[in-house]
């Protein structure tokens, strides 16, 4: 039979598809809950949120407020990593229902003994949870309401504030309804801000040689200096000899020719081994301890895929799938071909014993090497269940632990891939350049569903993509495509050092790199200093000094009279920081416009006077109207202002 309880719960947010999957947060972020609660007739509803650590055995509660049209909400914090519970109470609060009705009787001047009667046995009722004090006004309110000769007394206290407060805080919740428990996943801080860097460690030597773990460590210096605290490295182990790829993707490889690092495994090893020319293990955790020590974290790649002469292939063959002649189909997302890669058989018959394989490989580089950030390569590409168990059997072991999901493909797998566990996720900011394009695709971030599950990682290039809007070359595109990569979202990273030494050199016709790192060893002189490391290091600085720019989702957009002309407000969860940031995307000409101030959202009234200060350039302004006047160069195409009230 139906419960017997007046009260209908609907609408519970947030939650994603029905509570199938958790909502994500950091240690210290706020869990807005909304619901639509109502019961039949007029009586008084109360209702609260209850919520609860996954190793609290008691629940605790925050009461809700109605916003009108039956809509209430209530706010609470999450204080540690792990599990939370959440789910919605109500009830029909008889106690407030008495007071509410009993106050309208005597304001009509109707006695009201028989009301009063009824009160005391409300009080009586709460009489053993009340506090000393709360417990004597209540014996007086009973002897108040039994006794006629107190009667203009007891009117008095039905009417008080004192009594409302007391049946506020100790409801008595008869035929309470409850809605469907939910959870939400809390991570450390990084989770959601980072800022990263990525370079070939192959790449780190500066006397023209094959680089080593020893060498990055002589850049993890300068890594610092430019402030970003995660430094990833494209895979490190050892590259397969068969159908390496040549220079530019070659098919057939020269003498010499290193191959790509992504075809993973050779006779030197596999997942759980580095290539012999980087150094060896103990050589990486060297590495590690000392990026940490500057407070950078190294991130490594995680990709599933087997060169053909990896171990695997050998030992488990169950684990490829085998056409008739006796050969593997290489992996091919056309037009690109990989010959160099092996695609993993997630639907072998031995898919068990693969998926625990596949775990120990992160639970080695985590237990080994206290490696806690991965970068996962093509995750899209496997399938989404075997994600949501290894992330989640990961975490259970490692909570600090966290997935990067490199997966440029169509949204709702990208949503997917998010729900099922990944912490971060590349996006689409890599070739969104207009500002129409930017406010669409932010908005959608940051106001839609997407909020609770999806966060964004703006990458303005990778090895494997060099957008058109990179490919003039121009130092003012690499500087407004940093900045709004660092203030538009609270994680970024780059491909280095191609980006901050701009270069641009395209296959023709192709979003990609010609003579690509991905396949030679590059010899950078890494000791270049420009304008453009001189930005990208103050807007570092800035992102760690800002809670502002710490988040993504508090943003709103300023209205420009200038098309090329974008202009945006953020501020973290107490606006205790405010930052406005105006950037012109046209390369090539001074762009002057009127920007229009968020009044409402900064809580000021026209004419009173703002003070912004530039972070970038120091300078600072005063500001008493909505609109005011800015103009921007393309040599330094954008002002990131501090607001002080």
């Amino acid at each position: 039979m139906q419960n017997q309880t007046r009260i209908i719960i609907e609408n519970v947010q947030p939650q994603l598809d029905g509570g199938a999957f958790f909502i994500k947060r950091i240690v210290g972020e706020k869990v807005v809950v909304t619901a639509n609660v109502f019961a039949d007739g007029h009586d008084v509803v109360a209702t609260c949120v209850k919520f609860k650590h996954e190793k609290d055995k008691k629940w605790q509660e925050v009461r809700m407020t109605e916003m009108g049209n039956d809509e209430w909400t209530a706010t609470f914090k999450v204080e540690k990593q792990g599990h939370y519970s959440y789910f919605v109470e109500a009830w029909v609060d008889y106690a407030l229902n008495w007071q509410h009705g009993t106050e309208r009787k005597i304001q009509d001047n109707q006695h009201v003994k028989s009301e009063l009667l009824e009160g005391a046995e409300y009080c009586q009722a709460i009489l053993k949870e009340a506090s000393k004090e709360e417990k004597a006004y209540l014996t007086k309110a009973i002897k108040a309401f039994q006794d006629e000769k107190l009667y203009n007394d007891a009117i008095q206290i039905a009417l008080s504030a004192e009594l409302h407060h007391i049946f506020y805080n100790y409801p008595t919740r008869t035929l309470a309804n409850t809605s469907a428990e939910l959870k939400v996943y809390v991570d450390r801080k990084k989770a959601l801000f980072s800022t990263w860097y990525e370079f070939f460690p192959r790449s780190a030597s500066q006397e023209g040689k094959h680089g080593t773990f020893k060498d990055c460590e002589k850049l993890l210096p300068r890594v610092a200096a430019m402030g970003f605290d995660t430094l990833y490295f494209p895979p490190i182990h050892p590259i397969g000899e068969v159908n390496r790829k040549g220079k530019n993707n070659a098919t057939n490889a020269q003498k010499g020719d290193v191959g790509s690092p992504w075809g993973i495994g050779s006779k030197h090893g596999g997942h759980k081994a580095t290539h012999p020319e980087l150094g060896t293990i103990d050589d990486f955790k060297s590495l590690v301890k000392e990026a940490k020590k500057l407070g950078i974290e190294v991130a490594m790649d995680y990709a599933l895929q087997a060169a053909p002469d990896h171990p695997y292939v050998n030992h488990f063959p169950q684990w490829f799938k085998w056409r008739p002649d006796g050969t593997v189909q290489y992996a091919e997302n056309p037009p690109k071909k990989y010959q160099d890669i092996q695609p993993i058989y997630f639907e072998s018959g031995d898919w068990k014993n693969l998926w625990k394989e596949l775990l120990d490989v992160a639970l080695f580089w985590v237990e080994e090497c206290d490696i806690k950030v991965f970068r996962v390569d093509n995750p899209h590409t496997k399938p989404f269940y075997f994600w949501g168990w290894l992330i989640a059997e990961v975490k259970k072991k490692h909570p600090d632990v966290l997935f990067l999901a490199e997966a440029f493909t169509r949204p709702k797998i990208m949503h997917e891939l998010a729900k099922q566990g990944f912490t971060q996720s590349y996006t689409y900011f890599t070739w969104r350049n207009s500002k129409a394009e930017l406010i669409e695709y932010l908005t959608e971030l940051s106001k839609t569903e997407q909020k609770e599950f999806f966060r964004p990682n703006f990458w303005p290039n990778t090895p494997d993509i060099l957008p058109y809007a990179l490919q003039s070359g121009m130092e003012s595109v690499y500087l407004h495509k940093y900045f709004l990569a660092a203030t538009l979202s609270s994680s970024v990273g780059i491909y280095g050092p191609a980006y901050e030494y701009m270069v641009s050199a395209a296959m023709p016709g192709k979003e990609e790199y010609f003579n690509s790192e991905k396949y030679e060893v590059y010899h950078w002189d890494w000791t270049v200093q420009n304008k453009l490391i001189t930005l990208i290091t103050r807007l570092n600085k800035i992102r760690h000094e800002q809670p502002s720019l710490q988040q993504t989702n508090n943003i709103q957009f300023c209205n420009t009279d200038n098309e090329q002309v974008i202009a945006y407000y953020k501020f973290d969860d107490d606006k205790t920081d405010e930052t406005l940031m105006i950037c012109n995307i046209d390369p090539y000409y001074p762009k002057q416009t009127w920007v229009q101030l968020p009044l409402q959202s900064l809580g000021i009234q026209p004419g009173q006077t703002l003070k912004v200060v530039d972070l970038i350039t120091g300078n600072s302004y005063y500001w008493d109207k909505e609109w005011n006047f800015v103009e921007l160069q393309p040599a330094l195409p954008f002002h990131l202002f501090k607001i002080f009230k």
